[in-house]
């Protein structure tokens, strides 16, 4: 018998704006689901194989997608559901610091290797006030007024990490404070391979789980969403790696791709209804067939996406910077890539014209029109 967790998730209806709620079950070794509506005590999904959902990602405040409706887990459903899962759930803030944020994608990587799951990623560039705040225990020490200018002196990008005894292992993954201690004790972890001492030593972690509830707050609480916005919104680009590269584990490494020759300039993790998708992708209208854009549109609404502002390498707004970056994304189907550009990116992570890894602006006069869509509109 597959053992049966139990949930309750909310449907918010874009049509009408009404809240949902459901009872949630899924059978863990079958990898069915089923779905009660709660207010009509009715059924509303029969037990069905659902390949969409897994286990790792049923945690609460979690969203997923089930047959077009984005859930969101609020509760767990039952005691034993609670028992089994929460211990699962333990969360904590892992922070790339200025000195490593060009290798953020190579990080991203070893965070998905590590088995992490990424619930919310935002990047910031924290004002000193801002800096100040998120340090504030830390206040007259005779570090402080250097570690506020270090962290406000560049974008930041902020992840919240899921698994079980997420704090310690993230911990663990960092490696000492010191870099060069890291590289002497703990010669595969982060802080040894991209810090460089005991003060510029690549990322953050919380030192324990009510600090990580208290640090996470500060990035994605209600109404943080404003707190280091650093979105330019003027000669950058759109670029939103699809739910399958973060699926697939091969976020980070087209991370690492795009950040060869390009700068990332805004990065938050997004989940997309068919109406936000279908903005994005108006374009396709007549470019692909009616079957094909709907199963893209399933698709980019399968799970979390990670949206990033793509801008010149040095940063810089740059009038010419959708084109090459269109450039580097390649065909829509990724089999003409391997083709004629087996370098670029839905060449390297694309599987077919649907799974085809990465979106990208098309029109130039269409930059910052999606960026500012995405950073100002979306990403609230």
């Amino acid at each position: 018998m597959a053992t049966k967790y139990a949930f309750i998730a909310e449907w918010l209806d874009p049509g009408t704006g009404y809240l949902w709620k459901y009872q949630l079950f899924f059978y863990a070794e079958t990898n069915e689901v089923e779905m009660t509506d709660i207010k009509n005590n009715r059924m509303f999904l029969k037990r069905i194989r659902y390949e969409g959902v897994t286990l790792p990602q049923l945690y609460l405040g979690n969203t997923i997608m089930v047959y077009s409706r984005q859930l969101k887990i609020t509760e767990y459903g039952d005691d034993f559901t609670c028992g089994r899962l929460e211990a699962k759930s333990e969360r904590t803030l892992a922070m790339i610091k200025p000195d490593a944020i060009q290798h953020l994608g190579k990080i991203v990587h070893a965070v998905q290797k590590a088995g992490f799951t990424i619930g919310a990623l935002r990047m910031c560039q924290l004002s000193a006030a801002e800096a100040r705040a998120f340090y504030h225990e830390h206040a007259g020490r005779p570090y402080f007024d250097k570690l506020v200018a270090f962290i406000s002196s560049g974008r930041v990008l902020a992840m919240e990490l899921v698994a079980p005894g997420a704090v310690a292992r993230w911990r663990a993954l960092l490696g000492p404070t010191d870099s060069n201690q890291a590289r002497a004790e703990a010669p595969n972890s982060i802080r040894a391979h991209f810090g460089t001492d005991k003060s510029f030593n690549a990322a953050h972690g919380s030192d324990a789980a009510h600090t990580a509830a208290a640090e996470l707050d500060f990035f994605f609480g209600a109404g943080r969403a404003s707190v280091g916005r650093c979105a330019l919104c003027r000669g950058t680009t759109l670029a939103i790696l699809k739910p399958s590269t973060l699926r697939d584990g091969v976020a980070g490494l087209a991370l690492d791709v795009i950040m060869d020759r390009f700068a990332v300039t805004a990065a938050t993790l997004l989940s997309l209804n068919h109406i936000t998708a279908g903005e994005l992708m108006e374009v396709y209208k007549g470019v692909l067939a009616p079957g094909e854009l709907s199963a893209m549109l399933e698709e980019v609404t399968s799970g979390p996406c990670l949206a990033l502002e793509v801008a010149d390498k040095s940063g810089a707004p740059s009038s010419d910077v959708v084109g090459r970056f269109r450039e580097l994304v390649g065909p829509v189907d990724p089999d003409v890539g391997r083709i004629l550009r087996p370098k670029c990116l839905r060449a390297m992570f694309g599987t077919d014209k649907v799974r085809n890894g990465v979106h990208c602006t098309d029109l130039p006069e269409d930059g910052e029109l999606e960026v500012t869509y995405v950073f100002s509109v979306l990403a609230k």
